[in-house]
């Protein structure tokens, strides 16, 4: 989606059709102008603050030639679309997770990235001699520094890589080394105990057959087809092509996706957490890896950047996080993942086009190498 009103161009696209009644109504709900800038209003006066907005402080603050009743009565129809929400101990409004997505599919002006942000993204991602993991870590902690919230990345996983050889060295007995290898040359290692003590010809011929039979597959299309070929009785009159299968099972298994988080504080200074239940809340959400990861592969296959807000995350249901994200690509197609996560109050004009610049340079560097 476009914005009409942004600085930069960039793809938005969060939610699915299906997905867009999510809050009860549809996101392109019909208010009028009037309305819409009292509630861009409202969104930005609470992003700013952090306090409940009133209708006085929105007919003072902002160009609208409106009085406070009449700002009075409009944030009254907002509430009851679902839009504002009262707090009890305030007389002034904020606006609810279906405010913000409205905000940003529709209202929200998206400002350019700095000259000085785009020297220090592009001085991080370009650090020589630090290997992949090195660059990733500094991006995830660089996306903190510029948003003042928390910056996340998840390496590109070993599993989308193409398979290119397998090879098994005897250790001792019983004991095999296997050395996976992918086309754009990661390594991954895995001792194996085998249940007899096999020859190094034994393990050549086993090596070569697997190899013969796995290229141009990806490691995670590799596994699978080993998993078939286990279950096959074609398989299992040949011990040693039987044990080559086992072993190769073990040395595809690869750990979970290598997630750079930094800078979790910087949420925790954000005067909505403050109190010791809220702050209990949002560690546990963060506790969610596997959730978190769940979440960052549903927008891998899609352009742009993604945006979740409150519940639309899945990390927690009231715990008040939003998430941008866009993916990056290696120049072996392999896709990663890059994003900042905040309170839903969060300076989404300024944090949606540091992740996309982000995203663009990391995918440019890694092209390269």
């Amino acid at each position: 989606m476009t914005k009409g009103r942004s600085l930069i161009t960039f793809t938005v696209s969060a939610l699915t059709c299906d997905e867009c009644c999510f809050f009860g109504v549809t996101m392109d709900t019909e208010l009028s102008l009037r309305s819409r800038q009292i509630l861009e209003a409202i969104v930005e006066d609470y992003i700013a603050t952090a306090e409940p907005v009133g209708s006085s402080a929105v007919a003072r603050r902002h160009a609208l030639t409106l009085s406070s009743a009449t700002v009075r009565n409009v944030m009254a129809n907002l509430e009851e679309l679902g839009l504002l929400t009262s707090p009890h101990t305030s007389a002034g409004r904020i606006p609810t997770d279906k405010a913000y997505r409205l905000y940003v599919d529709s209202l929200v002006a998206l400002r350019r990235v700095s000259r000085e942000e785009k020297r220090q993204i592009i001085s991080h991602c370009r650090q020589v001699g630090v290997g992949l993991s090195g660059i990733l870590k500094d991006t995830s902690r660089t996306l903190s520094q510029l948003s003042n919230y928390m910056g996340i990345v998840v390496a590109p996983s070993f599993t989308a890589d193409v398979f290119r050889h397998i090879e098994f060295i005897r250790l001792g007995q019983r004991k095999v080394l296997a050395i996976l290898v992918s086309s754009k040359g990661a390594l991954q290692n895995r001792l194996i105990e085998t249940d007899e003590d096999y020859g190094s010809e034994d393990l050549v011929r086993m090596g070569n057959f697997l190899n013969d039979r796995m290229q141009g597959l990806t490691i995670s299309q590799v596994r699978e087809q080993i998993l078939a070929e286990m279950a096959s009785e074609k398989f299992q009159y040949d011990q040693l092509l039987a044990q080559a299968l086992k072993m190769s099972e073990q040395a595809v298994q690869v750990d979970g996706d290598e997630i750079f988080v930094e800078g979790q504080a910087r949420i925790l200074d954000q005067p909505e957490f403050s109190d010791a239940g809220r702050m209990k809340e949002i560690y546990q959400a963060f506790e969610q890896k596997g959730l978190l990861v769940q979440l960052l592969s549903r927008c891998m296959s899609a352009e742009g950047v993604q945006i979740y807000i409150g519940s639309e995350t899945s990390l927690s249901q009231s715990a008040g996080i939003s998430l941008i994200t866009s993916r990056f690509v290696t120049s072996s197609n392999t896709v990663g993942m890059l994003g900042v996560i905040g309170p839903t109050r969060m300076g989404y004009s300024s944090v949606i086009p540091i992740v996309d610049y982000t995203a663009r340079m990391v995918s440019k560097l890694l092209s390269e190498v």
